[in-house]
């Protein structure tokens, strides 16, 4: 299975972790446009821990990871639906990115957002700045401020596969006296920080998890596929454009010869809309027979 997350459980202790692999859904997602590779890998991170923290959740919905700055990639945002489907996009000055830079130089006085949009219930959303060194610090700082159970994030990614590992520690059950709680938190993740990228990257999860934590007994869950798949649509298309009103897009025609093209930022998918599908539209008539769609 090439893309996955996989969940595990600690035997003895109140902590679960969830280990994600993502080659397909990367490439697909890198394919789309010409990513310098320190932007690819801040892009394959930012996919693996969405994956993650999809893990952590029990919704239907949208999961939506976005980071802002004011550097050389002013956009980083990742899509994972809980269906485990996944998109995502960088937006970066070409002429900025240097050869070895990282999140800091990339994304100086950025700020992360993780957007809960469920189908049902109510919408929240959370933000911390980019205040770590790399982007699982990030997100570690993210649950420690925001307080949620203790969290943390290895990622790595290379621009031919993505990977992450999660540890969480979750309520009391098997340890109930708080110090005996907080070493046994601090003696997974203290495990877990000897990992090197190249060992998380390499490595197939049994073999990882052997190599970290062959003392501890845990239990390792079926994996779920995780896939590349973009939203879009031609009906999204043409009710962003009947949002607009029919004087304002019957405009738009005029000043575009007659076709007006919404893009897809995340696939490069086009949909095009000449005068007789406005006109079917404002009529009531639907997108579904389009005069022209194509990539």
């Amino acid at each position: 299975m090439p893309d996955f997350s996989q969940r595990f459980l600690f035997d003895d202790t109140d902590v679960r972790g969830e280990l994600v692999g993502l080659t397909d859904s990367y490439r697909h997602v890198l394919a789309k446009h010409p990513y310098p590779q320190p932007v690819a890998q801040l892009l394959g991170e930012m996919l693996a821990a969405a994956s993650l923290l999809l893990g952590t959740l029990k919704f239907e919905g949208l999961l939506v990871l976005q980071a802002r700055s004011s550097g050389a990639v002013p956009l980083l945002m990742v899509e994972c639906s809980s269906a485990g489907e996944l998109r995502g996009i960088a937006r970066y000055q070409a002429e900025q990115v240097e050869a070895d830079a990282g999140l800091t130089e990339l994304m100086p006085d950025g700020v992360l957002a993780m957007t809960i949009d469920p189908k049902h219930g109510q919408r929240y959303q959370g933000i911390v700045e980019l205040a770590g060194p790399t982007l699982a610090d990030c997100l570690s700082n993210y649950f420690a401020t925001s307080e949620q159970l203790p969290t943390r994030f290895w990622l790595g990614a290379d621009g031919q596969r993505a990977r992450g590992l999660l540890l969480q520690q979750l309520p009391a059950d098997r340890l109930k006296e708080a110090e005996e709680r907080e070493a046994s938190w601090q003696h997974v993740v203290t495990l877990a920080d000897t990992l090197k990228t190249e060992e998380l990257l390499g490595l197939d999860n049994e073999t990882l998890l052997h190599r970290l934590y062959h003392e501890e007994p845990l239990r390792l869950f079926e994996p779920r596929a995780l896939q590349f798949r973009c939203s879009c649509s031609r009906e999204r298309s043409a009710k962003a454009l009947v949002s607009l009103g029919q004087a304002d897009a019957e405009l738009l025609l005029s000043e575009h010869a007659g076709s007006v093209v919404i893009d897809c930022q995340f696939c490069n998918q086009r949909y095009a809309f000449d005068a007789a599908d406005v006109g079917q539209l404002f009529a009531g008539g639907g997108s579904d027979t389009p005069s022209d769609t194509r990539h």
